[in-house]
């Protein structure tokens, strides 16, 4: 199981981006930091044979699985599946607003149906000896949260969920996309503040919104058990993860970002001679350390020199290290101290 002292501080499960190249990275810049994978779907793990998408490094660790299905008995295999490779949670997906995920009856969807929900989780909870938790909305379209979150909260806390995170939007199912979900639908953190004195013994992760360390630590100071961050964590790595140990555990500071980037290159060349499927492309892992140098002097360069050339055919890593060279030229020259 994870630590409940993990998940204090999380980076959420985003489609296309949370890819075990990008948790490798992250786990560089934080060793405490909760990681969640992309959402897999229980269908293609146990109808489509698919357990590559199960892969990941044990130096990730601490690493949630994400899943998203809406059959008991799919998620139920699908969880164990989870819990053999080595996942410590496993995150059940209501929250996912896209027209995919709906028209699989899974993901925010799901909002409108508690019961079948808590059926998921006690088929899941008992497949596996890992964690199971949930991550849902407020609501979803003309529901209302206040009378909607706590009858769901108490039909997964029925269920034996001890844990989930709440996305403090509705969402929109029809009318909005997906980005349009992620923005537009207002915040409500004080609802999630509400489910904390209404479920004390729930441990709840509020997401949503949150774009700074010191946010989600005044958050956490307030009386939430967890926040998690999405977007922020991903585009400024650094700023969010590198002193993420130190600001939220107490512990250290997190390594320098070209620190980071040289401790990348055993992995990138590993990767780059993985002939199964998803290996040796550069591209694919220096695609999300584009934001690691946001806000330095020559970031521009470095993320320019990263994507006109990591992609092209044989690229390797010296491409990584003339878009360190190229970075360093840009950036103002070093006045030596008197």
């Amino acid at each position: 199981m994870i630590d409940n002292f993990a998940s204090r501080l999380s980076v959420a499960p985003m489609m296309d981006w949370t890819d075990r190249h990008c948790r490798y990275l992250h786990r560089l810049l934080s060793k405490r930091a909760l990681l969640y994978t992309e959402m897999v779907t229980a269908p293609a793990l146990v109808r489509g044979g698919a357990r590559h998408l199960l892969r990941f490094d044990p130096a990730e660790q601490p690493v949630a699985l994400q899943l998203g299905g809406s059959d008991p008995e799919e998620l139920a295999r699908a969880a164990e599946m989870g819990g053999a490779e080595g996942y410590g949670e496993v995150n059940l997906n209501c929250g996912c607003p896209s027209d995919r995920v709906q028209s699989g009856a899974f993901g925010a969807v799901l909002m409108q149906q508690p019961a079948l929900v808590a059926q998921c989780c006690r088929a899941m909870i008992a497949a596996t000896d890992a964690e199971i938790t949930v991550k849902c909305r407020i609501g979803v379209d003309d529901q209302t949260p206040e009378e909607v979150l706590p009858e769901f909260l108490s039909q997964i806390v029925a269920a034996g969920v001890e844990r989930v995170t709440i996305h403090a939007r509705k969402a929109w199912l029809q009318g909005l996309s997906p980005k349009e979900n992620r923005d537009i639908p207002p915040l409500d953190y004080d609802l999630v503040f509400e489910m904390k004195q209404l479920f004390p013994n729930l441990h709840i992760s509020l997401n949503g919104g949150i774009a700074t360390l010191a946010q989600a630590r005044d958050l956490l100071d307030a009386g939430i058990d967890g926040v998690m961050i999405g977007r922020a964590a991903y585009h400024t790595p650094t700023d969010i993860l590198r002193a993420a140990d130190k600001e939220i555990w107490g512990g250290e500071m997190g390594p320098d970002p070209v620190d980071v980037v040289l401790q990348m290159r055993p992995y990138i060349e590993a990767h780059l001679a993985d002939d199964t499927p998803g290996g040796g492309k550069l591209s694919a892992v220096t695609k999300h350390m584009l934001g690691l140098f946001a806000g330095r002097p020559g970031a521009r360069q470095w993320r320019r020199h990263l994507s006109e050339h990591a992609h092209r055919p044989g690229a390797g890593w010296s491409v990584v290290e003339d878009a360190l060279a190229a970075m360093e030229q840009a950036a103002p020259p070093r006045v030596a101290a008197p």
